[in-house]
Order: C-alpha cells, then sequence, then structure tokens
C-alpha cells in the first residue's frame, strides 16, 4: 500500500523523523493530544484517535538529529492507516518545526474513503476570485493518465471574471476527470478530478463518481448507531404533508372573507353566474406559457457564460441599490490632439506602443484622483474608505464579454508606460488569459465609447464597489467664437461622469470633472 506520507514532498522525510519506516499520520489529534504535543510531552496512545474516535497505533520517543532533545510523538500502522483517514492542519513538536520549513503540516485534500481505493487525492474546483462562488471547465489541458508535477496546468476554468489556468500542486498520475470538458456551474468545492501518486491506480478509479456533496460524503459512510427505519418515516410523512396543497390555499383565501381578483374577473365571473371561490388563479401560468413560446416569431437561445451572468448580477445590484447622479462636461481637446501627434513620433523612434487619446484620458483622470481623493473611495455601510492608490479600471468590450483589467499606480506612471500597459490588457481580454491580479484592486473606472464606436454621449453605470465611472464620448469639430469677432473651429469631447451619491456629493464630483477638464485642456500639466 502506497504510503499516506509520501503524498508531499515534506512530508516524504517525516519517516526518519517517527523512526518508523512503515508510518502515517491519522487524520487528526484529540485535544488532549494538542496540548501535549505542545508542550513538549509523551504523547500516549489512548490520546491519539481517527476520526470516529477509535484508537490508533501507540507512541514512540525519539531524538531530533539537529538539537538532539528527546522528542514524543507516535506510530501507526499502514494496517491502522486504511479507510477514511486524512491529513489536516496539525501543530507539530518544536523539534520538528525544525526539520520543517513551517510550523503546519498542510493537508492533501481527500484519501482513500474505503478499502477498495488507494490513497488519493481529491481534486475541488478552487476559489480564483474573491467573487467565485461556481465555475465552469473550459478545457482540461492533461487527460487521464497523464503524469503531473507540481507547477503544470491541470485545466482551464471560467471563473466570474476571466479563464484562468488551474495549475498541480502535487506531483502524481491523473487518475479521473470528473467534471470534463464544458462543465457548466460547478460550486466552489466540489471535485472535479483524482490524481494518485501510483501509475498502477489509476485503472482503479475507471468507474469512480464523486458524491455530490463532498462534505457530506464522509458521514455517509458510517451508518449512525440510532436505527435507520425512523428518518425514512419523517421523510414519508413529510412528503405526504404538502399534497393537499390547493385545498388549503382555498381555505387560507377564504377565510378572510376576501378574494383577490381584477375587475374584469369579477365582472366575467358576475355575467356567467360562476361564484369566483371555484375559480383558480392562472394569470401567472398563462404568462409563463406566452413567454416560453412566441407563435410566428423564429429565435435561438444563446448560453449566458459565467461572466455574462456575473456582470448583469453586478450591474443589476449597482442600479438597484446604488443611488446614481450623472455630470457632463464638454472639454476642448485641439492640445491634446496635438501633444498626442508630438510624442507618437518619438515612440516609433524608441519602439514604444503608440500613446492613445483614451491613455491620456486615463492619465488626466487618474491626477484629478489624487488632486479630489475624495472620488476615489468606496461606500462601507457603516464608513467611507478613502484609497491611497489610483488604481483605474479600463473597460474593454470582447466577444467573451466585458472586461475591465486594471492599470496600478495610474498617478505614478507616465503615458508610455500606460500605454503599453493597457494594449498588453487589452490583447489579454480578448484573449481571455486574464489572470485575478490584472482586474482586481481598481478604485475607478474608464469606459470609453467614443474613440471606437463613435458614440457622442453616455451614461455607464457604476462599478461597485466604486463610487464613480467616466464616460467618454467621440469628439467632434464646432464652430466657435474667436478673436476680435472671428470664428474658429475646434474639437470638443463628451465626458460624463457617473457618481454614487452616497459616497460624492454634487459639488465634490463638480470639482473633479473641473480638474479633469482642466488636465484635457492643458495637457502639458500631466507631463510635469
Amino acid at each position: 500500500m502506497a504510503l499516506l506520507l509520501r503524498h508531499s514532498r515534506k512530508l516524504r522525510r517525516v519517516h526518519g523523523v517517527l523512526d518508523w519506516e512503515r508510518g502515517s499520520i491519522a487524520r487528526h489529534f484529540s485535544a488532549s493530544a494538542c496540548s501535549a504535543a505542545a508542550k513538549g510531552e509523551a504523547v500516549s496512545s489512548s490520546s491519539v484517535h481517527g476520526e470516529y474516535g477509535k484508537k490508533v497505533g501507540s507512541s514512540s520517543i525519539f531524538q531530533d538529529r539537529q538539537s538532539g532533545k528527546d522528542l514524543h510523538t507516535f506510530k501507526v500502522s499502514s494496517r491502522e492507516a486504511r479507510g477514511s483517514y486524512s491529513l489536516k492542519r496539525m501543530p507539530i513538536a518544536t523539534g520538528v518545526n525544525s526539520l520543517f520549513s513551517c510550523g503546519q503540516v498542510v493537508s492533501a485534500r481527500q484519501f482513500s474513503s474505503g478499502a477498495d481505493l488507494p490513497p488519493h487525492e481529491a481534486i475541488g474546483m478552487p476559489s480564483l476570485s474573491p467573487t467565485m462562488t461556481e465555475g465552469n471547465i473550459a478545457r482540461w489541458v492533461k487527460k487521464e493518465g497523464d503524469k503531473v508535477s507540481p507547477g503544470e496546468v491541470l485545466c482551464e476554468v471560467e471563473t466570474d471574471k476571466a479563464t484562468v489556468e488551474m495549475e498541480c500542486m502535487e506531483e502524481g498520475y491523473l487518475a479521473k476527470i470528473v467534471c470534463g470538458d464544458g462543465a457548466k456551474e460547478i460550486k466552489v468545492g466540489e471535485i472535479i478530478c483524482i490524481t494518485v501518486e501510483e501509475e498502477g491506480d489509476i485503472e482503479k478509479f475507471k468507474d469512480y463518481k464523486a458524491s455530490s456533496s463532498p462534505s457530506a460524503a464522509a458521514p455517509a459512510e458510517s451508518k449512525p448507531q440510532s436505527e435507520p427505519v425512523q428518518p425514512k418515516e419523517e421523510k414519508k410523512e413529510v412528503s405526504k404533508a404538502p399534497e393537499p396543497t390547493a385545498t388549503k390555499t382555498e381555505e387560507s383565501s377564504q377565510s378572510g372573507d376576501r378574494l383577490f381578483s381584477s375587475p374584469v374577473a369579477r365582472k366575467l365571473a358576475e355575467d356567467n353566474n360562476v361564484p369566483l371561490s371555484s375559480l383558480k388563479a392562472s394569470a401567472s401560468k398563462g404568462s409563463k406559457k406566452e413567454a416560453a413560446a412566441a407563435p410566428g416569431l423564429g429565435y435561438v437561445d444563446l448560453p449566458n457564460t459565467q461572466i455574462r451572468k456575473v456582470t448583469a448580477n453586478r450591474l443589476l445590484q449597482s442600479k438597484q441599490t446604488i443611488p446614481h447622479y450623472y455630470l457632463t462636461v464638454d472639454s476642448r481637446v485641439d492640445k491634446l490632439i496635438k501633444l498626442r501627434s508630438e510624442l507618437n513620433p518619438m515612440q516609433d523612434a524608441s519602439g514604444g506602443k503608440k500613446i492613445s487619446i483614451n491613455d491620456l484620458v486615463i492619465k488626466a483622470a487618474a491626477l484629478a484622483l489624487r488632486k479630489v481623493p475624495a472620488c476615489n473611495s468606496s461606500w462601507m455601510n457603516d464608513f467611507i474608505r478613502q484609497y491611497h492608490n489610483v488604481n483605474i479600471n479600463v473597460a474593454v468590450q470582447t466577444e467573451h464579454g466585458l472586461f475591465v483589467p486594471v492599470v496600478r499606480d495610474a498617478d505614478k506612471k507616465g503615458l508610455a508606460t500606460i500605454a503599453d500597459e493597457v494594449k498588453q490588457l487589452a490583447l489579454r481580454a480578448r484573449d481571455n488569459s486574464l489572470k485575478p491580479e490584472d482586474y482586481e484592486g481598481g478604485t475607478f473606472t474608464v469606459s470609453n465609447l467614443g474613440g471606437p464606436f463613435g458614440i457622442k454621449q453616455f451614461c455607464a453605470i457604476v462599478n461597485p464597489p466604486q463610487s464613480a465611472i467616466l464616460a467618454i464620448g467621440s469628439a467632434e469639430k464646432r464652430v466657435v467664437p474667436g478673436v476680435e469677432g472671428q470664428f474658429e473651429v475646434g474639437s470638443f469631447m463628451s465626458a460624463t461622469l457617473s457618481c454614487d451619491h452616497r459616497v460624492i456629493d454634487g459639488a465634490m464630483g463638480a470639482e473633479w470633472l473641473k480638474a479633469f477638464k482642466s488636465y484635457l485642456e492643458n495637457p502639458t500639466t500631466m507631463l510635469l
């Protein structure tokens, strides 16, 4: 039988410490064993228990090779280690800490739950972002039977924000893929694959099926001592109870001597001499049928991606819970366009990326936030959190959905650096290869529909937990009064600031727009 301790590289050296060649660690210590181990006292066999209180193994004394001190631990035979034992984080005596790089043993996720299966690791759907509750499997990079090593990519997981590569943490073999390519709505923690240490154990997981809930799998294996017949009877009684639903509904509706109905329904009932109490509501059912089948219309149902679902929920939450208001200003951008035309030849000569109008907008927005820091804040219910970092999210539309990668500390970066970062982030967004650090931690968002699409002006939805988002429209030429009664043509660009009124008062939002406009109309001040 393969040893459980060989599962981790750190644990493979523990045999020399335990002085027991065929030893392994049980699932957890009892409370008394933990305290005794921490104090360096002997741990008797009676204080070491398995999952259900069964005594396993016996204690032994060994000498730490580095300190020379006597340390106490326990031994478990490989026969006693069979069953549902798994490693968990647990305190280690001081002498053992000198051997390991840390003071805790980091456990494997799950081992064999029965004598018919060899030791294995059940890998669950990881939480790859703070808001992730479920994910999809985009594709498996490794196939069943492949050898895996730490750092190698197992599969690509579609999270609520991007598609992320999931790496292997331990060496072994991929024995079973539980959730295949394209698997949808997998809850965080739900088993997606099984890995084993020995190549010969792969065949034993050919027909393996994961339980629906990993947390409930272990208790289900050990039957409770109470009679199992009683819960079944209770379930039957519960299932029988809801049968007279319609009767109860009618009784409850008549108990108050009042029937809720529309005037049309009452008139029809009166004309046909039909008592309202004998009628059942059917409006909701009818509306569902009409929505499900619209005669004469051809259509196709397009499945929503995880990113689309999360974006929809967050935008809905924003509009329902954040009191939006909007401020719009027109800025003359002739000097901005001229500065860009002067900088880009120098960028071409140095091999750098061309600077776009949007890059200049990002820089101006970042400097305005530094000048008016109240707009660089979040509503936290009991307080307002004002950020020291100015991290600008940039909205990027792709065929996979809307992404908002972040340019960190944009107020401290030069235009060339911002231009390079924005183009790299946009490319990764279109390739669906953004990592969590590429879009997390933003404090303000810029959305530009002017340059790419020619939209003159629009109002964007605040991206929570941020308190403001800037919507940039296209630049258009206008005839304006010039000097000495003459007229001249100028380029004007519309910018609309959407604000959370809980955080940013109207005057504060106007002050920020004033600073933003000043940087656009006098762009050389951004270079100082």
